[in-house]
């Protein structure tokens, strides 16, 4: 079943993005948080993809900027950081249109960016909350099983990881994870000193997230 789904997969991300193949695209936003960090990140976990998926990908590291349509060329964005964020009226509606129109969006807290971005989503989905994900959800299951949810990549504040969504309908268009951290275990070994196995742990489970948002 799982090899079925990534030979759709492949050819889904080749007729989205013809010429280049699936890419991850960094949301640089507004508000003095650091959206740039760890750049690594989305390479190694792209080439980890590459090398255990049939998903054509292209491992490179390009930014999206939110103020701008060209949002709209990626159907995967991913934002993270440190500090804060500050959605503009014309980010706020850029965003909705990119969600409306199929889009999916990655949040990782890298510590410190959970307050802000609740705040700042809520401008976006008034009427659609961030709700915690049951450990049954596909996106734990979709490649690798991962039976207890979020890994736990990194400590922040001695609090178990969680997972969050926000639906559209039925679609699950945005995905929240907070006291997880994975995205910092998909950054080059010397970045945060993580052994292999946390690493390893962390990219699989960022497969299963890219996997799951080309499926739906």
């Amino acid at each position: 079943m799982k090899y079925l789904l990534l030979f759709f997969l492949s050819v889904q991300t080749i007729f989205s993005q013809t010429d280049v193949g699936f890419r991850i695209a960094r949301l640089k936003y507004n508000g003095g948080g650091d959206w740039y960090n760890d750049p690594s990140a989305e390479i190694n976990l792209l080439n980890f993809i590459k090398d255990n998926t049939n998903v054509k990908v292209n491992p490179e590291y390009i930014f999206a900027d939110i103020t701008k349509n060209e949002i709209l060329n990626y159907p995967f964005l991913f934002l993270t950081g440190h500090g804060n964020i500050v959605f503009s009226n014309s980010d706020v509606k850029n965003l909705r249109e990119y969600f409306e129109n199929g889009g999916f969006m990655y949040v990782d807290d890298d510590y410190g960016l959970d307050k802000s971005f609740r705040r700042e989503i809520k401008k976006i989905f008034p009427n659609e909350p961030l709700v915690e994900l049951p450990f049954n959800h596909d996106i734990y299951h979709c490649v690798y099983d991962f039976e207890n949810g979020p890994p736990k990549t990194h400590e922040h504040n001695n609090k178990p990881p969680q997972g969050f969504g926000i639906y559209l309908g039925k679609r699950m268009v945005l995905y929240y994870t907070y006291e997880s951290n994975p995205s910092d275990g998909w950054a080059a070994p010397e970045v945060h000193n993580d052994p292999p196995s946390k690493r390893e742990e962390a990219l699989k489970f960022g497969t299963n997230i890219v996997i799951y948002a080309l499926s739906n």
